[in-house]
């Protein structure tokens, strides 16, 4: 399991990440050599699968992510949804380049039960020089279900 960076010095510097191409980056979080965004933990999921173009994390749910109703709050799925489909878009992306996220959308299907084991999975639509497009979805992991869709467009940029 890759460690989670606890300050902002244990993240990379714009210059060792553009050394990197998107899919090395992903792969070098994945294995615990790169450390995972704080995000990661805070949102309580992992990175899971990494391959050129899919990137899957997985996790579940707890208390400290619900709405004052008791549920899972919208936004959580959102950043999930949007962790996946972009850095499905990473895999892509050269060496000398970094991506963020323009737009967003997703759909809740249905209401992910506390505790429930999930995976989150980014497929990469379309890469090129400077746009990425990229699809997701939020399954359960013991009974397939699935709980929320997303799409995603993202800017690559050359900075090299």
């Amino acid at each position: 399991m890759p460690s989670v960076a606890q300050s902002p010095s244990d993240l990379l510097s714009q210059d060792q990440v553009l050394d990197l191409s998107g899919l090395e980056f992903m792969q070098g979080i994945l294995s615990g050599n790169l450390p995972a965004p704080p995000i990661a933990a805070t949102m309580g999921y992992t990175l899971h699968h990494v391959a050129d173009g899919t990137v899957t994390f997985r996790g579940a749910p707890q208390f400290n992510v619900t709405n004052p109703m008791g549920t899972v709050h919208g936004g959580w799925y959102g950043t999930l949804l949007d962790s996946a489909m972009a850095c499905a878009v990473m895999t892509k992306v050269p060496r000398g380049s970094v991506y963020t996220t323009l737009e967003y959308k997703i759909n809740i299907l249905r209401s992910i039960p506390l505790g429930t084991s999930i995976d989150c999975i980014g497929i990469v639509n379309h890469a090129g020089r400077s746009t990425g497009v990229a699809t997701g979805e939020i399954r359960g992991t013991d009974d397939g279900k699935l709980y929320a869709t997303g799409s995603t467009t993202c800017i690559i940029m050359n900075l090299r």
